[in-house]
């Protein structure tokens, strides 16, 4: 068996492809299910009191889910291997130190950020900024000794932070650790307490799953003045890194890394198990596949336009019906999908039992609903790449998926960083201007440039060029 899920990396995939897309669109043209639903068009103007989501509020649930679902595989296996759990929760440390300061740098070397209007200054420092995350962040293929890989890595950082304090900024900005892309900020922060909690849970997916009545107990009482609640909610020694705030979305990771253990013990059980899928079994795999992606489309489609107790009934039909098929499940494959859709229908239905409180589900600011549910359909679309990349092991298929899921930080950038100031520099871009003319073409240039996206990211991954923290 290969040591990794396939469905896993098309999860991931999935997520940084939807979210880099989520973000090339032309805004102010598409119809709102287009956009977040709380930043609707035309105007893009934040308004928290509209409730529901859409596909581009899944997009960062999903990857929050998947950073959880490969605990398991970073972690406990190196647990099983005798790494001792200091060495590991120095590992967590680091890895948040890292992708902090990969928030801040990105961030900064954008090039809107750096001039306005854009030039060609601008467009060469987001390129170079590309160029020096490769020493950061990846091992150098190179035959060197250990200390020479470091010393190349904390050179590049060193440049790094010399770029940071030295360059000047547009409209007078001046370096600031507090300007970070907020949801690389947030997925360090994931990094860090999601795996110190699941370094020391890792034998109890009850223990695990009991800290977060703790967590929402501080957001519930937050505001009350003089408790000690609210101190624990406030307090931050480095307000830039780390915001008590952030730990809401482990209630979102903590589940995925359940399902992660699901994973590596279907991974075991795989090895042991030679006979071919009976026909019985392929027609429940087709029958899963039709009800893992109906929840997930209505959902979104329900809960944008607000036909709730239409959505609950439906949901609860769909839900005992799987359960029906699963139930009396004897393969791995057919345990593994059980597990996963017993939990992710139980969060689903949590999610919109929840619904009404807060004023509805909303991504931000986010509730208790759209926690569970987003939680409850990421098991949902796990099943479902399970099915196609893991079952039906459709790889070609599907590696526009995996190979970016695999690579997810070069994916992350490759636009904004790489494409757009390589275009620009080549005197391209400006044809995207005759994008913004109505709703497909608008949707055509996030098409276009998600594309680019994913065509990097695929080269970099086969020639084996990973970013890694």
């Amino acid at each position: 068996m290969n040591n990794r899920s396939y469905a896993l990396d098309a999860l991931r995939g999935y997520a940084i492809i939807t979210m880099v897309l989520s973000g090339a669109v032309v805004y102010g043209i598409l119809p709102g299910w287009m956009y977040h639903a709380q930043i609707p068009p035309p105007s893009h103007a934040f308004n928290p009191g509209v409730s529901g989501i859409t596909w581009v509020d899944l997009v960062f649930p999903f990857f929050l889910f998947a950073m959880g679902a490969a605990f398991p595989f970073s972690i406990k296996k190196k647990l099983e291997r005798g790494v001792s759990k200091l060495k590991l929760v120095y590992d967590g440390l680091k890895r948040g130190v890292q992708l902090t300061f990969f928030a801040i740098f990105i961030q900064h070397f954008y090039p809107y950020v750096l001039s306005n209007p854009q030039d060609a200054r601008a467009w060469g420092l987001s390129l170079l900024c590309f160029a020096l995350l490769f020493p950061m962040f990846m091992r150098i293929p190179l035959n060197m000794p250990q200390w020479a890989h470091t010393t190349v890595k904390l050179a590049a950082y060193a440049i790094a932070l010399l770029l940071l304090l030295t360059v000047s900024y547009a409209d007078g900005r001046h370096f600031d650790p507090d300007f970070s892309n907020i949801i690389i900020l947030i997925l360090a922060n994931m990094a860090l307490f999601g795996s110190l909690i699941y370094i020391f849970t890792v034998r109890s997916k009850v223990l695990r799953i009991a800290v977060l009545p703790f967590i929402m107990a501080v957001f519930l009482a937050k505001d009350i003045e003089g408790s000690f609640v609210s101190e624990i909610y406030n307090f931050t020694p480095l307000a830039w890194m780390y915001k008590f705030e952030y730990l809401k979305y482990l209630f979102i990771v903590l589940p995925g890394s359940i399902a992660g253990e699901y994973l590596m013990e279907w991974m075991n059980n795989m090895a042991g198990e030679k006979q071919k899928p009976a026909m019985q079994e392929k027609l429940v795999s087709y029958q899963l596949l039709v009800i893992t992606i109906g929840l997930v489309v209505i959902n979104l489609c329900c809960l944008y336009n607000r036909w709730l107790l239409a959505n609950l009934f439906i949901n609860m039909a769909l839900l005992c019906y799987g359960y029906f098929l699963l139930h009396k499940a004897g393969t791995a494959d057919m345990r593994l999908w059980k597990n996963l859709f017993v939990i992710g229908g139980y969060l689903i239905l949590l999610g919109l039992f929840f619904e009404a409180y807060q004023g509805g589900i909303k991504k931000d600011p986010s509730t208790y609903s759209y926690y569970f549910l987003t939680s409850g359909l990421a098991f949902m679309a796990l099943i479902t790449f399970h099915v196609i990349c893991d079952y039906y092991r459709c790889h070609r298929s599907t590696s526009f998926l995996v190979m970016p899921g695999q690579n997810p930080m070069i994916a992350y950038v490759a636009t904004g960083l790489f494409t757009v100031p390589l275009l620009s520099l080549a005197r391209i871009y400006p044809v995207f201007d005759y994008f913004q003319g109505n709703a497909w073409l608008g949707f055509l240039q996030g098409v276009i440039l998600t594309a680019i996206a994913v065509l990097i990211t695929m080269f970099f991954t086969k020639i084996k060029w990973f970013w890694r923290t």
